[in-house]
Parts: structure tokens; C-alpha cells; sequence
């Protein structure tokens, strides 16, 4: 049975959860941390048939999670780790919430001006260019593409999942207390995900590793003014949607 998903964002410190959940004795991810299963879906819900490759099928989905009952993990709980699920339409996250209506989902929200940057250099190295070769322009056209721009929208994830799943059911946790308080972050998640406190026996070296750092180019002030016009409004219409300060202005 699939008891938990983490659903985002791209970019915001979701392979370091995943480093920590597998250390974690009451946790499985029995096919690893993404597998990019309901964002493909989508295809079949919309009747496309455009999908590149074989057209994912729900009963192998369910199959990875139905574990043989001589499993050694049968006891734990059993997720997976995709940040494309923050952006699923609601006609997928009703068919997800239809197979698996008990799952506990957390969603990790990053200032989107840092995580469209950091999205953007991600961009650069897949298109196999050199940081000199992209123009102002190329940074921006990726900023304005549907896929930053969706990512970025957290306010709209959130009121899309919690459409169809209950509130509660969703922890949102912010990315920078991945460096600033990284136990407390693990202890909500633990608590949100039902499990027992386990990282007091983790060394801080472990916790405080970094996992597939960035470049660490830093945001040039022309590319953060064009950001900025984006996300300002948005990051002050979310801080008042989830009743906190947000201290990204």
C-alpha cells in the first residue's frame, strides 16, 4: 500500500528527505525515490496519445507497492519522492486520491525566485550549454515557460490537492529549515508521516550533508528584477493564503 508522497517542489531539498527517510528503519521506497508515475498518467486520464513511450498503467503502479508476504519491509510504510506531482491537474491527483485516499503528502516550498534560478542552471547543464554560452534573454525565456512558472505557483498546488485531499493530510515545510533547523524538519515530517523520532541517533556530518549541491552561480541583479516581477505578488498572496511570513520579499 502506498502510504505517503512527496510531491515537491523541484529544486527544494527533496533528494536530502529522501537521503534521510532511507535512513530511517520504518521506511521503504520499494522502486527508489521518483517514479514520475502520475504526471505520465496524465496522459492516459486526458486521452492523449502523444505520450513518448508504452502508456503507464495503473496496476503496475499499484504492483510495486502490493509487496510478497515474505518481505522484509512489510511493516513499514512505503512512499515515493516526485517533485512533478506538485504540479499534477486535479483530474489526476482525484484519480490518485480514488486508489490511495489514507496517503500522507508533504510538499516542500523554496523561494521561487531561488528555485527558478536554481531550475534554470538545471536547464543550462541538461542542454549540455556552458554558463557563458546562455544570454540574459535564454535565462528569462526559461523563467516565463510553463514549467517554472507552474513550479513556482505553490499557492495553486496547494489549493489543487487540498481540492481533493484533506487538509491535514498535507504537510508544507519550508526548504530553509533544511539548513537551518534540519532535526526539527525531520521530527514534523516523522510526526506528519506517522512514524517514531529517529534522527537523534544520526550524526550531524550525515544530517548536514549536502546532496546534489548547485553551481552556486549567483542571481544576476538584472535576472532577480525579472523574477522578482513575477513572484513578488504571489509570495504575498501565499504568505496570507497559509497565515505566516514568508521572509523572501
Amino acid at each position: 500500500m502506498l502510504d505517503f508522497l512527496g510531491i515537491g517542489a523541484q529544486k527544494a531539498g527533496t533528494t536530502w528527505v529522501y537521503k534521510m527517510l532511507c535512513l530511517h528503519p520504518q521506511i521503504h521506497f520499494p522502486a527508489g525515490k521518483e517514479q514520475h508515475f502520475w504526471d505520465r498518467y496524465q496522459y492516459v486520464l486526458q486521452g492523449r496519445d502523444d505520450y513518448p513511450g508504452n502508456k503507464p498503467a495503473i496496476q503496475n503502479y499499484r504492483a510495486v507497492f502490493n509487496l510478497p508476504a515474505n518481505s522484509p519491509h512489510l511493516q513499514k510504510k512505503l512512499g515515493e519522492i516526485t517533485p512533478a506531482y506538485g504540479i499534477l491537474d486535479q483530474e489526476t491527483i482525484q484519480s490518485l486520491y480514488n486508489h490511495y485516499p489514507k496517503a500522507r503528502l508533504f510538499y516542500i516550498i523554496r523561494n521561487p525566485i531561488e528555485r527558478a534560478w536554481s531550475s534554470a542552471l538545471m536547464a543550462l547543464k541538461r542542454a549540455e550549454m556552458e554558463y557563458h554560452e546562455a544570454s540574459a534573454q535564454w535565462f528569462m525565456d526559461h523563467f516565463h515557460s510553463q514549467g517554472s512558472l507552474q513550479r513556482g505557483d505553490y499557492e495553486t498546488s496547494i489549493r489543487r490537492w487540498t481540492a481533493v485531499y484533506p487538509r491535514e493530510q498535507l504537510l508544507v515545510l519550508p526548504y530553509e529549515s533544511i539548513a537551518l533547523t534540519p532535526r526539527l524538519f525531520l521530527a514534523q515530517l516523522c510526526r506528519h508521516l506517522e512514524i517514531e523520532p529517529y534522527y537523534d541517533a544520526v550524526s550531524d556530518e550525515v544530517i548536514q550533508g549536502r546532496v546534489f549541491a548547485g553551481s552556486g552561480k549567483a542571481l544576476p541583479a538584472v535576472l532577480r528584477q525579472e523574477l522578482e516581477s513575477i513572484y513578488n505578488d504571489k509570495i504575498h498572496a501565499l504568505s496570507i493564503y497559509l497565515g505566516q511570513s514568508l521572509h523572501w520579499l
